[in-house]
């Protein structure tokens, strides 16, 4: 697979950034000596992984890796903060293709995002399933912190719904069980994701969903509801977050059903707060004043309704996603 051409971007990503050097020559110090030890802490503990599709297998833990072991390629996109290359590991036996995401340290701090880094770095490396994007380590220099990812060969959910506007039930309903499977082994693991929507969803190689962007994520090892912070995208968070009440992993089963409903509607069901302003969406959400458009099956809005419940207890258990009847109906066993 050709990888495409490298256009130097991890080195134009490494000065300091004017934000930090504005406030202060000690400060900025203080703060990146701070990140530096957090980040030395979190590589002393880390997991050691392997590198490749089979968690045996290939190239060994994370300890060995840096820059000089990839062929960078060309760039797949430039985040909040960040840029994201293709690149191939340089192997004369394996020389497989993955995705390296470039994290300016300064640019970390400037943005005060060192909490989510860490968090997405600590969630991800304990996650195995074939629609959550495998983390396969990652590495520090002085300047710069590296992920090495799966690769999802087509690209974000949200552009592909951007460019159809929305898509058939059909597809929906396969895209909404392979997240609900996603988000049900995260429940599993005691991880709460409080930021799904399109832009955080991937298509792997062969078409399949590979949940990604673990930068909210909370690990909540109790079963009862104890966040409070308001994470997240206005439009996905659940009544119990913008009301300040206490909520656990039913905020995600309330995203799913946003999510349902731009698939197969092509818009978000409680408005925009771009558009609409966010105390009107606020007021739409804590009421659950969803109205379905003309031409959805009854069957998508009976499951859309099942997870738009405003009591979290109530909602559909994402165990029972697959038995759905807007589920079965669409689901061809492989």
């Amino acid at each position: 697979m050709d990888i495409g051409s490298y256009d130097g971007g991890f080195e134009t990503a490494s000065p300091s950034t004017p934000q930090l050097e504005a406030r202060g020559q000690t400060e900025a110090r203080r703060r990146r000596l701070e990140l530096d030890d957090e980040f030395e802490r979190l590589w002393n503990r880390r997991s050691r992984m392997s590198l490749g599709r089979a968690e045996e297998s290939r190239a060994g833990p994370s300890a060995n890796w840096g820059l000089r072991d990839f062929d960078i390629g060309k760039p797949l996109g430039k985040g909040h903060f960040g840029r994201v290359y293709l690149a191939r590991v340089k192997s004369p036996s394996d020389p497989f293709i993955l995705v390296l995401k470039c994290l300016p340290k300064d640019e970390v701090i400037s943005k005060g995002v060192q909490t989510q880094v860490r968090r997405e770095i600590e969630i991800m490396q304990q996650l195995r399933h074939p629609n959550i994007v495998r983390l396969y380590g990652w590495f520090h220099d002085a300047n710069r912190i590296f992920l090495m990812m799966e690769f999802a060969g087509h690209g974000e959910v949200f552009k592909h719904l951007r460019k159809a506007r929305r898509f058939s039930e059909r597809r929906s309903s396969k895209y909404i069980r392979q997240i609900a499977d996603g988000l049900a082994y995260l429940h599993s693991k005691n991880v709460i994701h409080r930021d799904i929507k399109p832009e955080n969803l991937l298509l792997g190689m062969n078409g399949e969903i590979k949940i990604g962007d673990f930068g909210w994520s909370v690990h909540a090892p109790d079963e009862d509801d104890s966040q409070r912070t308001l994470a997240g995208t206005l439009s996905y968070v659940a009544p119990e977050m913008i009301l300040g009440q206490p909520y656990g992993r039913a905020v995600d089963i309330w995203a799913l059903g946003v999510l349902t409903f731009e698939f197969v509607c092509g818009e978000e069901p409680f408005g925009a707060d771009t558009t609409m302003g966010t105390r009107l969406v606020q007021s739409r959400i804590c009421r659950c004043d969803v109205r379905f458009p003309p031409g959805v099956s009854q069957e998508a809005q009976d499951f859309m309704l099942k997870l738009f419940r405003l009591v979290p207890a109530e909602r559909l258990p994402l165990h029972h996603v697959p038995s759905e009847p807007w589920i079965e109906r669409y689901h061809v066993e492989p």
